[in-house]
Parts: C-alpha cells; sequence; structure tokens
C-alpha cells in the first residue's frame, strides 16, 4: 500500500494561504503518519516550513514557469512524481479545477472547496439581506479534509513557540523588549479601498496614541513605495513609531516581530491574518466588509472587531472591491479615531 499523502493546493492571496495554516496544522497533528504537500505561491513557505514534521511545502511560479496550459501540464507532471494519494484543492478555480481534473482522469481522490458564494451575495446584495454567518474559510478547508477521510478538529495557537520568535535574529533596531513596554503593530492598508480607514483618520489615530502613550512603541507595517513613504512621514512626526519595511527583510522576520506585539490593529487585509498566525491579539477595522463573509483572523475576538452596526448597507461586498452605494463611505468615516483607540486599549489597560 502507498504511504497516505494529502496534496493540499491554495494560491491566491497571502491572507487567504494564512487561512490554511491552523487547518494544516491541525491536520498534521492528527494523523501524524500522513505526508502533507502544501503547494502555493514561493512567499507562502514561511508559513508552512517549521509548521510539523510531515509537512512539507512546494512553491509553484504561475506567472513563469508553470503559466498557461503547458506550464500547468508540466507542474502536473512535477505534483505526480511525488506520489500524492488525495488531493484537496483549497482554491477551486480555473487553474486548480484544470489540476483537479487531470488527477480525477488519473485515478484520484479528489475534493474541492465549497465557497458558499450564493450565501455571501445574499449578505452583500444591496435590498433585502439575509444576515447570516456564513461558514468560515477554516470550516470550508476543513470540510475538504472531511470529505477524503480526514476529519479534524481545528487546534492551532501560533506558527512559534509560547514565546515567541527569536527576537535576537531581528535587527539591533528592534531591540529587546521590556516588561514594561507595550508594542503595537499598525497595518493601515488594504488591497481595496472598501476595506481601509481614510490616511488622515489613520495618521490621528497614531498620533493620538503616541500623545497617550509615550511608552509604547508603534511599529507600522505596509510594503509597496506609496505605502512606504506614508509610513516613513509618519515615523518622522512621531518618534515612538518604527517603519518595519525600512528595518526588517521579509515576511519571516516580519512574522517574528508580530509574535511580540501586544496588539495589532489592521484592516480586513493580510495581516490581520499575518498576525493572528503568530497568536498575537487584533483589533480589525471592517466597512464594506463584515465578519460575517467568513474572514475573521484564527480566534480573534468579535468585540475586537471595530464596526458600524447601525448601516443597513453592511456589507455591500465581500472583498471590499465595489464602490460605496451611498457615497459617503459612511461605514469608515463615522468611526471616529478615538473608537479605534479605545478598543486598542480596552485589552491592555485592564491587564
Amino acid at each position: 500500500m502507498k504511504t497516505p499523502h494529502i496534496l493540499i493546493i491554495r494560491f491566491s492571496a497571502m491572507g487567504d494561504i494564512a487561512m490554511t495554516v491552523p487547518v494544516v496544522y491541525s491536520l498534521a497533528k492528527q494523523y501524524p503518519d500522513v505526508r502533507i504537500s502544501v503547494l502555493s505561491r514561493p512567499f507562502a513557505r514561511p508559513f508552512f516550513q517549521n509548521l510539523a514534521p510531515n509537512v512539507c511545502f512546494m512553491s509553484a511560479d504561475l506567472k513563469g514557469e508553470y503559466k498557461g496550459f503547458t506550464g500547468l501540464n508540466k507542474l502536473y507532471r512535477r505534483l505526480v512524481a511525488k506520489h500524492p494519494t488525495t488531493i484537496a484543492d483549497f482554491h477551486n478555480v480555473l487553474r486548480t479545477r484544470f489540476l483537479r481534473l487531470r488527477f480525477l482522469l488519473g485515478g484520484y481522490s479528489v475534493a474541492h472547496i465549497n465557497k458558499h458564494k450564493q450565501g455571501k451575495k445574499l449578505l452583500c446584495q444591496a435590498e433585502n439581506k439575509v444576515f447570516t454567518q456564513q461558514p468560515t474559510s477554516f470550516q470550508n478547508y476543513a470540510d475538504v479534509l472531511e470529505a477524503l477521510g480526514y476529519p479534524i478538529k481545528t487546534e492551532f495557537t501560533s506558527i512559534f513557540p509560547p514565546e515567541g520568535g527569536d527576537l535576537k535574529s531581528l535587527p539591533n533596531i528592534i531591540g529587546v523588549k521590556q516588561k514594561e513596554e507595550r508594542w503595537i503593530g499598525i497595518a493601515p492598508f488594504a488591497a481595496h479601498a472598501g476595506k481601509m480607514y481614510p490616511q488622515e483618520r489613520m495618521e490621528q489615530v497614531v498620533r493620538k496614541l503616541t500623545e497617550k502613550h509615550p511608552s509604547w512603541r508603534i511599529f507600522l507595517f505596509g510594503g509597496g513605495r506609496q505605502e512606504i513613504e506614508v509610513l516613513n512621514r509618519w515615523a518622522a512626526q512621531f518618534p515612538q513609531c518604527l517603519c518595519v519595511a525600512n528595518a526588517l527583510k521579509g515576511l519571516e522576520q516580519e512574522l517574528i516581530l508580530m509574535s511580540h506585539l501586544d496588539t495589532m490593529l489592521s484592516m480586513d487585509s493580510a495581516n490581520m491574518h499575518l498576525a493572528s498566525l503568530t497568536g498575537t491579539r487584533v483589533v480589525s477595522v471592517w466597512g464594506a466588509t463584515h465578519p460575517y463573509c467568513g474572514f475573521m483572523g484564527w480566534q480573534q475576538k468579535e468585540e475586537d472587531a471595530v464596526q458600524i452596526n447601525t448601516l443597513s448597507c453592511r456589507p455591500c461586498s465581500v472583498f471590499g472591491n465595489k464602490p460605496c452605494h451611498r457615497g459617503d463611505f459612511a461605514c469608515m468615516n463615522n468611526i471616529l479615531p478615538e473608537e479605534i483607540i479605545q478598543h486598542i486599549e480596552a485589552g491592555l489597560l485592564s491587564e
């Protein structure tokens, strides 16, 4: 008999891939004799490289070596050579459907994710919303495994040990965290405008936090030239702030730093999920999107979600990529900076 070997496929954005980690970890721990290979984009390697002894990470460059149907056929041959016995498609898009079909025709056991698109559509429609919590991505991933004969109980705390990642491996500018210090991460950006708190208001949050808590250190997370320009401007204005992109190199180092934060302030974005993977509390800000769509970070608390629940138009979008129906972006503009600060303080000053 072949050794059971599950191939899990998930490409897409960083946040979606990050949400597979608690599920893959639980599978690995509860089925230690099963080999698990995770196929994803190259940037995702730090999520899985030390996750469990029976987990192997495989990267695929879909824009280069494995581009188009010719590339996917080449990728299929590479995957078959790894001798998987079971295929779990956690993505269910054109590329993975093609690979899935090849495996199915090859006689492999195959299952794919149900994204519950209809429920999300009813939740986000302009009128007569069906306002019900949709299954989370974690549950959707776990359902794929159950369909393949591997039911799991999802249990996960952090990709790091209880003491967090190795701070000594980071540049000296990060330093050692003192017992009396509070380290706050702020990730003010998101892929779409509907998920982003207005920049000038977020600057007020940063300013007020530094004025109220002069002993707190604030680490500003973001990437890309324009984002870094904004963060550098804030760091120049407020000495307690540090632009992480200038100090650290790559995702692996950022995750180590996140594991030592007391709180991460994030949008409904990848950084919410990254901090969740390190066991760090997240205060998340929600506008056009809503936790009911199923994308809340792993083990994050409902009371740490900053949102306006009295707007009948929310949510208007699953991904935050649609124009505002009202035209005034009230779901974000009506959140006061003081409210966000109170949410951050609520989890820290009471300790």
